[in-house]
């Protein structure tokens, strides 16, 4: 079976696209209608940058979305199963016929802007925690939450032994001290605009949910795996509503993956700029059978 599979934020770099863009029409096709659709070229903020542009949320979310779907659209695969990590299970509902190309980009390009103006409400920071056991991050996270009285969370289970904290940029600040006592390989701080996957991100829930509530989900034509449960469905309205609980818990990437492999994915294809999850896939089970295209 065949898992495709959409990185999120992150993946983003000038330029992307572009090489599909001049060579493939259907690529094509799909980014000028997202051009139409968003009332601003972000074609040239994708192709030209700068790169200060890009990175800021509210455009980087809709670039990344927009390459994966239409990349997704010009390979002319099909899915047996989707996923896609944070950000990415939007491509994934597009790709599996959830969502359509408008509505998913509406969906994503709010998202983007709420996230970003979140940040701005309630900063925060997000750290990499490498080279340590989930269960001691996770006793790290609340043993700095105690300390500091703010919150800093898991926020992405990548794979076995990395793993990115969120929250009040004191309180990871002191969980990145804890790890490093108890010696943590690699604990750094990450250059972001907020603190993603936490409960600082809870000015965004109101608005994105009355969006999503004014809009359709489809009988999905594979099993699409979401961030909140790690798990399979096919119910369009728990699918939605997984959307809603992704954005103030954590991805849970390595779960996902291993959910995916034991339900029968014996290949795995990353769709979207960069290789990010070939090699988050690559350390969390063993398959020669994984690739990527952007």
């Amino acid at each position: 079976m065949k898992a495709i599979i959409f990185p999120g934020q992150g993946s983003q770099k000038v330029g992307m696209g572009k090489s599909r863009f001049d060579e493939d029409e259907n690529f094509q096709k799909l980014v000028n209608r997202a051009d139409e659709l968003l009332g601003y070229r972000i074609s040239e903020i994708m192709f030209e940058g700068p790169s200060e542009v890009l990175t800021q949320t509210r455009y980087t979310q809709p670039a990344i979305f927009i390459h994966s779907a239409a990349l997704f659209n010009s390979l002319n695969i099909t899915a047996d199963m989707t996923a896609g990590h944070s950000l990415g299970e939007y491509s994934a509902l597009y790709a599996a016929g959830v969502l359509d190309f408008e509505s998913a980009l509406s969906l994503v390009s709010l998202r983007g802007q709420l996230m970003q103006k979140a940040g701005d409400i309630h900063p925060g920071s997000m750290a990499a925690i490498i080279g340590m056991e989930d269960q001691i991050v996770d006793e790290i996270c609340r043993e700095a939450t105690q300390v500091i009285n703010k919150p800093v969370v898991p926020a992405n289970y990548n794979c076995p032994g990395q793993l990115v904290i969120s929250g009040d940029s004191d309180a990871v600040k002191k969980a990145v001290d804890l790890a490093k006592e108890r010696g943590c390989r690699i604990a750094k701080m990450l250059p972001v605009s907020g603190a993603f996957h936490s409960p600082l991100m809870k000015p965004a829930l109101q608005p994105l949910v009355e969006k999503l509530n004014e809009i359709s989900f489809a009988d999905p034509t594979c099993s699409v795996y979401s961030n909140f449960t790690a798990t399979a469905s096919k119910d369009p309205g728990i699918l939605k509503d997984n959307l809603v609980s992704q954005l103030v818990n954590p991805v849970r990437w390595t779960e996902t993956i291993l959910n995916m492999e034991k339900d029968g994915a014996s290949s795995f294809i990353e769709v979207g700029p960069g290789n990010v999850l070939q090699g988050l896939v690559k350390r969390t089970i063993k398959n020669e059978n994984i690739e990527g295209y952007e």
